[in-house]
């Protein structure tokens, strides 16, 4: 007798009436997903046709404070509890981390449950993997809040912008430093003045090297960026830089250019040569629409072949606008479930693509440089630029001149060059007798350069054209 298969079985038994629900973690934004569902039980059964009941709550410490305290008995500090309960369908984990969210996702797929997640870490990191289980065990798994807190990104990617080949994506993707650059800007404040603001306002965790430093936004980029271009692109394709090299002058420098300074995370895709994916801070041009977004606001660029450009802008943090983002999933995986899943599609990636290294950019640059204030500098630094490594001068700035050690700050912005050729450059500035200093470079983000933000001169600037 031939031998057939046995698939496992990925239905959980009827509940009655109810949809079961498992929350993993009871912080800012559990507390907040348990006290919506429960202040609003009777509007999301209208809108479902069937209740959501919280089963389990699992939590490190049932005894600790919270915003929001549910009934004693729903607490739970093993995972166990909560996975092999019968009565749940949906599991949302609202944990964060890596591990052991991401083991605890895995377990709850595999044993035929929903999932709702908020965990950008675990999708970016392991999104494709967990999309496959899902299809497999025929249940889906839901992550809008893992990117733009409460503005819809995944969703529209997934449905509303199917029809479009993506092209390219510009985003602000982090609030925190979204902040600290708005009061970099506005301000006039420091670097470690304006980290220290948004800590005391609750806007930066007191280690905030995954925000400062553009890991917190690359693992966002992937995950739009696997989306919007249908392949896999894992955080370790994105080229990173953080924001800690910004100075004051910098955005002083730039406002006079025209421009306002921003961390954005980049996705373009050319069929003929792959996907390009980085973080950084940039120069962005003050008309943009992007350039606009300031605070904790956070906003996404995407362009299709079909639509053109589009932009979606919101608060990309907080409380309230991710659970949102989570309890918008919940009520859809729950309507599948009290209707049957017949129709759903489930999402999953293409294979790993093409992933154009970072050293093939071509972009324009800001540069500024740190000189000895004496005749014959200006001319061996456009050498290294121009001579040396076929880099075009657009324009070159004498800011401030130092009395005291007789240097003078120069600004210069590029033409079109190679990030391979600016980063060769670079290295050869920071050896050169001729500068003292190389204080920062940024890219700009399109934009046609000029001298200032109407053409003209800042007031007590040298400016030199076409070099």
């Amino acid at each position: 007798m031939a031998q057939q298969s046995v698939r496992h079985a990925t239905s959980v038994p009827e509940r009655g009436s109810g949809i079961g629900v498992g929350l993993m973690g009871l912080g800012v934004v559990g507390s907040g997903v348990a006290r919506i569902l429960a202040e609003r039980a009777s509007v999301y059964e209208r809108r479902i046709g069937r209740p959501l009941q919280v089963r389990r709550i699992l939590v490190r410490d049932r005894h600790r404070r919270r915003e929001f305290d549910p009934a004693p008995n729903l607490l739970t500090t093993e995972a166990a509890d909560l996975l092999g309960d019968p009565r749940i369908q949906v599991v949302v984990e609202v944990m964060g981390g890596e591990e052991p969210a991401y083991s605890y996702m895995r377990r709850a797929l595999a044993s035929g449950r929903y999932v709702v997640t908020a965990n950008k870490e675990v999708m970016a990191k392991h999104g494709p993997e967990l999309l496959a289980l899902a299809q497999d065990q025929g249940v889906d798994i839901l992550y809008e809040a893992s990117v733009g807190g409460g503005i819809p990104l995944i969703a529209p990617l997934k449905r509303d912008l199917i029809a479009n080949e993506i092209t390219s994506l510009r985003a602000i993707l982090n609030g925190t430093t979204n902040y600290i650059l708005t009061r970099m800007s506005h301000d006039g404040l420091g670097f470690q003045a304006a980290l220290g603001q948004a800590q005391a306002l609750g806007y930066a965790e007191a280690d905030p090297t995954n925000d400062v430093e553009g890991i917190d936004a690359a693992y966002k980029l992937a995950i739009l960026a696997s989306l919007a271009f249908r392949t896999t692109v894992q955080p370790s394709d994105v080229a990173r830089e953080g924001i800690t090299r910004l100075t004051a002058n910098d955005f002083r420098y730039a406002r006079e250019l025209g421009y306002v300074i921003k961390l954005l995370a980049i996705a373009h895709h050319d069929a003929g040569h792959g996907v390009q994916v980085r973080v950084h801070p940039a120069l962005l041009h003050a008309e943009e629409p992007l350039a606009k977004v300031d605070g904790v606001f956070n906003a996404v660029e995407m362009e299709g072949d079909l639509l053109g450009r589009v932009l979606f802008e919101g608060q990309g943090a907080g409380s309230m606008p991710t659970t949102s983002a989570v309890i918008a999933d919940l009520i859809d995986l729950a309507r599948t479930i009290a209707n049957g899943p017949a129709g759903r599609s489930t999402w999953h990636h293409a294979a790993a693509g093409v992933i154009r290294p970072f050293s093939e950019l071509q972009s324009r640059y800001y540069l500024r440089l740190r000189v000895p204030d004496r005749a014959g500098v200006l001319s061996k630094v456009c050498g290294v630029l121009g001579d040396d490594h076929g880099i075009s001068i657009s324009d070159i700035i004498q800011k401030e001149t130092s009395q005291a050690d007789q240097t003078a700050e120069l600004v210069i912005m590029t033409h079109l060059a190679r990030e391979s050729d600016m980063q060769s450059a670079l290295q050869q500035l920071e050896t050169l007798p001729a500068v003292s200093r190389v204080g920062n470079f940024l890219r700009v983000e399109a934009g046609r350069l000029t001298s200032a933000g109407d053409g003209s001169a800042p007031d007590g600037a040298v400016v030199l054209h076409g070099l």
